[in-house]
């Protein structure tokens, strides 16, 4: 008999963690669930660990090359025969009650509404972005809660209101198996939550459901990975893009300055440009000294530009 939730947990040289976050699934007080544990070729012995547990609701897969998080779900999907299906991470521990409370609520929301997402207590990074020991808060930000009535695909072009761990979705909410995108090595949850929201609505609660920690190898830090899904994001989604032309422009804009915090000076200017034409209220979200920067910089890009067309 198909147990009513697969749990997706991939992983990738994390021993040190591992055994609490998959305690913390295993411990729940719902139980009909199976936890798939994906090792993404790890070098570390994560067979032993795993299959140590002695649980039959858990099972072991490697695959044969890392493929990265995205990959390592989607790997992990294939082989769940869960109604639902929920995730965690390596690094990360659910909450008592966890499982079964959000079982309850998506048993009991129409067919439309494919996900219940909740919130996480994140530390290793405060309210403003700044990383380090002993800083902590709640994300997404409960106050800006999204709701079942608004435009959600709209929303989730600039807002990323799902971490994966955080929520339970039903089986079929989106129309394939691959539910993320390889080749997007950060950013793949904001991937994630736009592809959903252009198949299925989203109920956010505004309780915690996980305790996650930023750690010195999160990917989260990483600039240039971050920039790569951002790229990934506008490639997969540049038909929703076209159609919400404000969202674009201030896209546009937040991967521009990502472009220029990794080096790359001439594409971050060129999309920076192109979102002040559609959208001049970016330079507010720069303050004053920054503006005056981003318009002496964009000043010999502009003439470049004019010059060759």
């Amino acid at each position: 008999m198909n147990p009513a939730v697969s749990v997706v947990l991939p992983t990738f040289n994390r021993l040190r963690s591992l055994p609490a976050a998959m305690r913390s699934v295993l411990d729940q007080s719902y139980r009909d669930l199976e936890l798939i544990v994906v090792d993404d070729a790890s070098t570390e012995d994560v067979e032993t660990v795993v299959t140590g547990f002695n649980d039959p609701r858990v099972h072991y897969l490697r695959c044969p090359v890392n493929g990265g998080a995205a990959a390592a779900r989607n790997a992990g999907l294939v082989e769940a025969r869960g109604r639902f299906i929920a995730f965690q991470d390596s690094d990360d521990l659910w909450l008592p009650g966890k499982l079964g409370r959000q079982v309850e609520l998506l048993e009991n929301q129409p067919p439309n509404v494919g996900a219940v997402v909740g919130l996480k207590i994140l530390y290793g990074r405060d309210a403003a972005r700044n990383y380090g020991p002993g800083r902590v808060t709640c994300a997404p930000d409960p106050k800006r809660r999204m709701t079942l009535q608004e435009d959600q695909l709209k929303r989730s072009l600039l807002d990323s209101r799902i971490s994966v761990q955080n929520g339970l979705f039903r089986r079929d909410c989106l129309p394939d198996i691959a539910w993320f995108d390889p080749r997007a090595r950060a950013n793949e949850d904001w991937d994630f939550t736009i592809r959903l929201a252009r198949h299925t609505r989203v109920l956010e609660q505004t309780e915690p459901v996980v305790l996650a920690m930023i750690s010195p190898d999160s990917i989260s830090t990483n600039a240039r990975r971050n920039v790569t899904g951002y790229l990934r994001i506008m490639k997969n989604h540049g038909d929703v893009f076209r159609r919400y032309r404000r969202e674009l422009g201030e896209f546009q804009f937040l991967l521009g300055r990502a472009l220029l915090r990794v080096g790359r000076r001439k594409a971050g200017l060129g999309l920076i440009f192109r979102s002040l034409q559609s959208r001049p209220l970016n330079l507010l979200t720069m303050g004053k000294a920054g503006a005056r920067r981003a318009m002496l910089r964009l000043s010999p890009h502009k003439k470049a530009m004019d010059s060759g067309r």
